[in-house]
């Protein structure tokens, strides 16, 4: 209950920007309800005009029945401008919130990433907000007009008949009770049912990104599995949430049954004691269905409204995730890093009851080629994620041309590093407009020479339109090798002057891996370099080679000094060769 308030509360801070179409929105249902409530008493006139056979006043009758066209065409337009309103106070509230999703996704910190599925944050982003979008513009459509239209209806009432409207009243917490506990039980289905869909779109999202793998391995049965228990729970969630949506209509009927029934036999009794007129009747029946008829409304837009508050708690839950440290407020631009890199006394760890990266020393010079090289799981990645600050040491510290990376600005300091990495990630659009994904603006000539440096001209020119080829999400219609290029195009273009190359080549085909690594040893020229490798055969010209173990850097030297020492390298490097 708290967590819900928490929520409306936030939704409400939403809505504050656009607080003017707000009461816009509430005037113009005032005079919508408001008038709507005066046709039955019009009407009721109209009845008490007609006494019996040649009893009628047709002239006073004529005049009602254009005053009453009047206040349908007027009424129409009001409806209409708050219907307007209400459209764009949620519109601009739900983009103002994808806006602020997107942007929050940009600041996160690569801990959330690695340890929540992509298909729960994509959810959140995309499905959840556009059914918050939904639900709440159904409750600023009918949720207001309701509310005003049942009290406006008892104020009518009343100045009709006083005894007859506090019936209405007395049965009135019926249908609040119909309305509470309906809102009671669906809050807590919409809310797990959000949560199951979140794990279906994560488990479809890896299957359809995956999907050779699955069928290479056969994975597909059980895959299915997974999918049916996870569509079976979400059935679940989603037949207890419309069951006691279902009960809405019969309940609220009932409700509205009773209403009308008891206006019925206590008007009667009034009109037989003269107490009341035929016409004051036929309008307090009229606005007995009136009464009744917002909690039909107001029921079912309950439901809705506790699926858009489950999904806005998901979304908002998702916004106070803590973003990415900031930039301290003295921290200093590094324009042109001169290549030199210290570590001291690193230690780091992602799960702090595992140690990984233990007292950590290394000193880098400019230009230096430094290899890292060791068994899966060692802490290579790890270390290359420090250096980028992809992640924060716990202790120790890594000085960076001579200056301490926290205290400097993190997009400055990451501008000074090119990355090839093992993964490849291309973006929808053309063959240019990857390669110049961080230098926008790039002629067409540099965009070609850093292609032909990379390699990949030839292939580029083959293909149907060249470098204007469109290549669909992730490169998905080229070969894992294309894609591998391009990524080292885009890094060859940009050429800062320190680079971190992740098994670079690892998807290359030997013959053109050697024309790469002509192409790196010419770009690694006066660069640092941070060559992460499992081929060993490709780092011997290396100057330095780390190689570490358990999060240690257990030796280190040149390649033959390396193999002269007869230690743990020489046995890693044996190895790959062994028959």
């Amino acid at each position: 209950m708290v967590r819900r308030k928490e929520t409306v509360s936030k939704i409400l801070g939403l809505i504050r920007p656009y607080s003017h179409y707000l009461v816009l929105s509430l005037v113009f249902a005032v005079i919508s309800v408001a008038l709507t409530l005066y046709a039955p008493i019009l009407i009721g006139q109209a009845v008490d005009q007609i006494v019996g056979p040649g009893q009628v006043d047709f002239q006073k009758v004529g005049k009602i029945l254009v005053l009453l066209g009047v206040l349908i065409v007027i009424t129409a337009l009001a409806q209409w401008l708050m219907n307007l309103c209400n459209n764009q106070i949620t519109y601009r509230a739900v983009k103002d919130v994808r806006t602020r999703a997107f942007a929050h996704l940009q600041k996160l910190p690569l801990r959330y990433i690695d340890s929540h599925s992509y298909g729960d944050t994509i959810s959140r982003i995309i499905t959840d907000v556009e059914q918050f979008s939904d639900g709440l513009l159904m409750g600023f459509t009918q949720l207001f007009t309701g509310i005003i239209t049942i009290l406006g209806t008892l104020v009518f009432m009343l100045s009709i008949n006083a005894g007859i409207a506090l019936v209405v009243v007395l049965i009135t917490p019926l249908s609040l009770f119909v309305a509470s506990y309906i809102a009671r039980h669906t809050y807590d289905m919409f809310k797990k049912q959000s949560e199951a869909r979140a794990e279906m779109t994560s488990l479809v999202n890896e299957m359809v990104g995956n999907q050779k793998v699955v069928q290479a391995f056969g994975y597909g049965e059980k895959a299915l599995k997974n999918f049916d228990e996870i569509n079976g729970r979400m059935r679940g969630y989603s037949q207890r949430a419309i069951f006691f949506s279902s009960i809405t209509n019969p309940a609220t009927r009932f409700v509205n049954g009773v209403v009308y029934a008891g206006v019925c036999v206590t008007g009667a009794c009034f009109a037989l004691n003269g107490m009341l007129t035929v016409g004051q009747l036929s309008s307090f029946l009229s606005y007995a269905n009136q009464y009744t008829k917002p909690f039909n409304e107001i029921s079912s837009v309950i439901t809705e409204l506790q699926n858009a508050f489950a999904c806005a708690q998901r979304v908002f839950d998702y916004l106070e995730e803590p973003a990415e440290a900031e930039d301290l407020p003295q921290a200093q631009e590094l324009s042109q890093a001169d290549g030199s890199l210290t570590l001291s006394h690193v230690s780091f760890s992602y799960d702090k009851e595992k140690e990984l990266l233990k007292d950590l020393n290394l000193k880098v010079a400019p230009g230096q080629k430094i290899a890292i090289v060791g068994p899966t799981g060692c802490g290579k990645t790890t270390l290359i994620n420090l250096l980028m600050r992809f992640y924060d040491v716990d202790e120790g510290s890594i000085y960076m041309s001579g200056k301490n990376v926290m205290e400097l600005k993190k997009d400055s300091m990451r501008k000074n590093y090119g990355m090839v990495l093992q993964e490849t990630w291309l973006k929808s659009g053309t063959i240019a407009e990857n390669i110049a994904y961080g230098k926008e603006t790039a002629s067409r000539e540099e965009i070609i020479r850093a292609a032909k440096s990379a390699h990949a001209h030839s292939f580029i020119r083959r293909m149907e339109k060249g470098y204007d080829t469109v290549i669909s999400e992730d490169g998905g219609n080229l070969s894992q090798g294309q894609k591998q290029l391009l990524c080292i195009a885009r890094v060859m273009l940009n050429l800062p002057p320190m680079l971190i190359l992740d098994e670079a080549t690892s998807s290359i085909d030997t013959r053109t891996e050697i024309k790469i690594q002509e192409a790196f040893l010419e770009m690694m020229k006066g660069r640092t370099s941070f060559i992460v490798a499992h081929r060993l055969s490709t780092i011997r010209e290396a100057d330095r080679i780390l190689v570490m173990k358990d999060g240690n850097i257990l030796e280190q030297g040149t390649h033959e000094e390396l193999l002269a020492r007869k230690g743990f390298y020489e046995k890693l490097y044996n190895s790959q060769f062994a028959v």
